[in-house]
């Protein structure tokens, strides 16, 4: 028998890094198309520890 599935199927709300990366990443993509994934992520995560929409940034 497989197994029961929980709760309603229903997806958290992405969180502002999700949707900063998701963003950013993109406009990266089509600025730099010659960088491989994993160089433009650390880029993006860098500028996301700076980035005022970072809950953490707010004082």
């Amino acid at each position: 028998m497989p197994p029961k599935k929980s709760g309603s199927g229903k997806k958290k709300a992405p969180t502002a890094y999700n949707l900063y990366m998701k963003t950013q990443l993109e406009k990266l993509k089509k600025s730099e198309p010659n960088l491989d994934h994993k160089e433009r992520f650390k880029k993006v995560a860098a500028s996301w520890a700076k980035d005022p929409s970072n809950p953490k940034n707010k004082k």
